[in-house]
């Protein structure tokens, strides 16, 4: 890996994203891996990701502190804690391109149905259980493990809960920072954390921090309603490009 202009020429952006993302535009995050996997393999991309994660999750975190739903990380810890570790024990067994095929056709159908049905009736406000809680906490942590996709089955849950944009950011803030911190033993135990990667990690850590700080300021002058709006939308494209991306990728398995 050579730290040269066409390293951060794709790093750089990714980055910003991913900063954007964890300061409260949810789904952007899932742009940065394609754009790091052009210069270095996944595998790789993911490892120099997780450190800067969790750098800005510090940010995000101390931004939201006190905007989050307790009831919401409840009942999403245990499935994803689960979920977790399912992905770590299979992530050899299952097929990355159909997780993450899964993974976008849920979220383009979501998404259709909130934005086509929004406009003709008032959608009634979900309310956070354990069941579905578990289910998608479970998927948030399978999906995060074994192809860094856990954005979209979160917003899928809690979206429709039409929590105000800060208090839903805050939450997934808190969720995806515990997730990320507990995602680091599984990375140390395929040695995916050497001392290149953190070397790059580090490197891109500046821009990391702002750009994280820049989503925190865009989320709190946003109103409500075009909050949600955008964020629908960027579920919708982020949709689109995992479904082109797993089928794709199981074409060439095929």
């Amino acid at each position: 890996m050579s730290f040269d202009l066409v390293f951060f020429a794709a790093m750089v952006p990714a980055v910003i994203l991913t900063g954007l993302a964890k300061g409260g535009f949810s789904g952007l995050g899932l742009l940065s891996l394609p754009l790091m996997a052009l210069v270095v393999s996944p595998v790789t991309a993911a490892a120099i990701m997780l450190p800067l994660l969790i750098a800005q999750d510090v940010v995000s975190v101390w931004s939201y502190r006190r905007d989050f739903d307790r009831r919401n990380l409840a009942t999403l810890a245990p499935g994803a804690l689960l979920g977790i570790l399912a992905g770590y024990l299979l992530a050899a067994k299952v097929s990355d391109a159909a997780v993450v095929l899964a993974v976008g056709l849920i979220s383009v159908g979501f998404a259709l149905r909130r934005m086509l049905t929004d406009g003709k009736k008032p959608a009634v406000a979900t309310q956070a259980n354990w069941s579905a809680g578990g289910l998608w906490g479970f998927l948030c942590g399978f999906t995060s493990m074994v192809a860094h996709a856990g954005g979209p089955p979160f917003q899928i849950y809690v979206m429709p809960q039409k929590l105000p944009p800060a208090v839903f950011v805050g939450t997934g803030a808190i969720f995806f920072a515990a997730m990320n911190w507990v995602k680091l033993i599984p990375y140390l135990a395929l040695g995916q954390l050497n001392g290149q990667n953190l070397m790059a990690s580090a490197a891109l850590l500046p821009f990391a921090i702002a750009a994280t700080f820049a989503g925190v300021w865009l989320v709190r002058r946003v109103p409500a309603e075009r909050f949600y709006g955008i964020v629908y939308w960027l579920l919708l494209l982020v949709g689109l490009k995992l479904v082109f991306d797993g089928v794709r990728d199981l074409h060439l398995l095929g």
